[in-house]
């Protein structure tokens, strides 16, 4: 039998991006907390939050021909996708970007005997010092501790080198510490 030359399309897309698909379905099912819990740091709305996060999977959708591992890994390029989405919608709300610590954790619970009242107060003390550093210190932290993104992602999400990212996250962890610590 002769080939046609026509390549034959798989159920996830044709030729040699049949695979793109199932990978970006993969990112999204690996990083779609992660990033949603990233955005809603920056924007402070669960609902604003929802829909950027949509949006950046959309864009790395229509996008994902220009990913270049050669650039780094999907993760942190997902991640500066949704970056800039989030950053185009504080600027069409006219404000600037003031960051909210982390969403409730729903496996810390208040007990009636207290049994994680340390925890809790440890939390709580946490919040209020990252709601005393500046945006972009806020964000270092999301980007790290939220996303889970090593130095090299963090300054790819940024477009800063390597050792500035891990600089300043260094400086943003210690002013969060001293802080965290300080007397009440």
């Amino acid at each position: 039998m002769r080939s046609s030359g026509v390549r034959a399309q798989t159920a996830t897309g044709p030729g040699p991006h049949g695979e793109s698909w199932e990978r970006l379905e993969q990112l999204y099912r690996s990083c779609r907390d992660d990033l949603y819990a990233y955005v809603f740091t920056l924007l402070r709305e669960p609902s604003a939050a929802e829909d950027v996060t949509a949006l950046a999977f959309e864009r790395a959708y229509r996008r994902q021909r220009s990913f270049d591992r050669r650039r780094g890994v999907e993760r942190a390029w997902l991640f500066g996708i949704a970056r800039n989405a989030a950053l185009d919608e504080l600027r069409r709300r006219r404000r600037h970007a003031s960051l909210l610590v982390d969403p409730q954790d729903p496996g810390i619970e208040e007990t009636a005997d207290g049994h994680d009242e340390d925890v809790l107060l440890r939390r709580t003390a946490v919040r209020a010092a990252l709601a005393q550093l500046p945006a972009r210190e806020r964000e270092l932290i999301a980007l790290k501790f939220h996303a889970g993104l090593s130095n090299a992602e963090i300054a790819q999400v940024l477009g800063v080198s390597e050792s500035n990212a891990g600089t300043m996250l260094h400086r943003a962890v210690q002013k969060l510490r001293r802080a965290v610590n300080a007397p009440v």
